[in-house]
């Protein structure tokens, strides 16, 4: 393991992907040189399928991350410990709204502790003002035609617009 880390994964499943989810891409850049942005499969939360596809997802992410240096956007199945291995990643950044986000998120990160004890876990705290969102909050909210430009970037807004065609 190195001394210090060089590549994190930011995964979840995107669906799609929000301003509190880039600005959590945007703080693990600050503190490491590159950041993996990881879209899970994923037959979503709640055994309920996802909104986009996992090529949608992917394409949407690419598109919002575009300007962040040091961000990449990948696809991968399976478990997170594989892929982080696979590509070379030294730890896993997630973002935390609430306690309920911390209660699972400890969860997944001692699984993920006792499949790779090499893989750490780094926490950032969401900023207040993106502490609301979620994707299935937005999706909602488009799927009743509300605006959600504030809570998206504009192709993503789109996006959710053709969707809902409401």
């Amino acid at each position: 393991m190195p001394d210090t880390i060089q590549h994190v994964l930011v995964p979840g499943t995107f669906d799609p992907i929000t301003y509190g989810h880039i600005d959590v891409v945007k703080r693990a850049r600050r503190i490491c040189p590159l950041v993996t942005v990881a879209v899970a499969e994923s037959l979503g939360k709640n055994g309920v399928g996802t909104a986009f596809s996992l090529d949608e997802r992917v394409a949407l992410a690419r598109e919002a991350l575009g300007e962040i240096p040091g961000v990449e956007v990948r696809p991968f199945r399976g478990l997170l410990v594989d892929f982080a291995r696979e590509m070379g990643a030294d730890a896993v950044v997630k973002g935390l709204r609430a306690m309920t986000d911390f209660e699972y998120e400890l969860q997944q990160a001692d699984l993920n502790y006792r499949l790779d004890n090499h893989l750490e876990s780094i926490f950032v705290m969401s900023a207040p003002q993106y502490g609301y969102i979620s994707s299935s909050v937005v999706r909602q909210i488009a799927s009743f035609g509300g605006d959600v430009s504030q809570l998206v970037t504009d192709n993503v807004a789109e996006a959710l617009r053709r969707r809902y065609a409401v």
